[in-house]
């Protein structure tokens, strides 16, 4: 069995560290923090570019040589405001002194130089909807394709209600065949309101050599080497997740499984 699920080793600290090493695959990377107020974390970022993600809480931030002040607003990710976020460029150093207990996403990928360090949102990130009935779920796009200061990063977040499901008509994007398809790995970093709740993710190939169902809780991260990967929300809990893709092209072209291509089309 793959090991695509990942709980968090602590609650305290860095709880979440995976590479592209640790991964089994070539481009992201997927680190989570959750400090307490005083408490301080840093990292260079090497040959990679980071989106550092404030999921909730407060803390001051000093990267690329430059103090970006303090960064945050929501305290409870299920608020579903906008996000504050910092890129940081390949070569540089970031860190943080958290201002309140605040939980911290790091997302990576390899970076090629030439972009500047840049506050990302809250300005400029829009709460939108997409889908249609039970398929319905909303969007905060940090670093999609149509922003032009990452190499690699598509980074976004998704709050899915209860009782719906996300990732959904199942699509795959695990080929590099631009436009048809893009080759994009990914993580899903899970939230679940309430916290006490679960939810569910499948990730299965058309062939079925990879088919795998989780029942992920509050904070578990599931990695999508390939296939499709759609996730359920029970009735009574809502669920976040922070999305994290790269490949060699910073695309997001996806196919449908054959099963639900009538879906895409009749909601197209």
């Amino acid at each position: 069995m793959p090991d695509l699920l990942r709980k968090p080793f602590g609650t305290h600290g860095k709880v979440h560290e995976i590479t592209p090493q640790s991964a089994g695959w070539r481009y992201v990377g997927f680190s989570l923090y959750r400090l307490r107020e005083g408490e301080t974390a840093g990292e260079a970022t090497g040959d990679r570019e980071v989106i550092l993600v404030m999921v909730e809480g407060k803390a001051r931030f000093a990267a690329a040589g430059k103090d970006w002040g303090e960064l945050g607003e929501r305290m409870n990710v299920f608020e579903k405001t906008p996000p504050h976020c910092l890129y940081v460029p390949n070569g540089e150093e970031w860190k943080a002194t958290a201002t309140t207990d605040c939980v911290i996403a790091v997302c990576s990928a390899p970076g090629r130089g030439g972009h500047e360090a840049r506050r990302i949102g809250p300005d400029g990130i829009t709460l939108t909807e997409r889908g249609k009935g039970t398929n319905t779920r909303y969007i905060n796009n940090i670093a999609m394709e149509n922003e032009d200061y990452c190499d690699s990063l598509l980074v976004t977040e998704v709050f899915t209600p209860a009782g719906h499901w996300s990732s959904f008509p199942s699509h795959r994007h695990d080929e590099d065949d631009y436009p048809r398809i893009t080759y994009l790995e990914e993580t899903y970093y899970h939230r679940l309101d309430p916290a006490e709740g679960f939810g569910i993710q499948r990730v299965y190939t058309d062939d079925l050599q990879l088919n795998e169902t989780m029942a992920v809780s509050d904070g578990d991260v599931v990695l999508v080497p390939k296939g499709h990967h759609p996730c359920g929300a029970p009735y009574g809990f809502g669920m976040y997740y922070l999305n994290v893709m790269a490949g060699p092209l910073r695309k997001w072209r996806f196919v449908p499984a054959p099963e639900v291509e009538w879906i895409m089309k009749r909601d197209a």
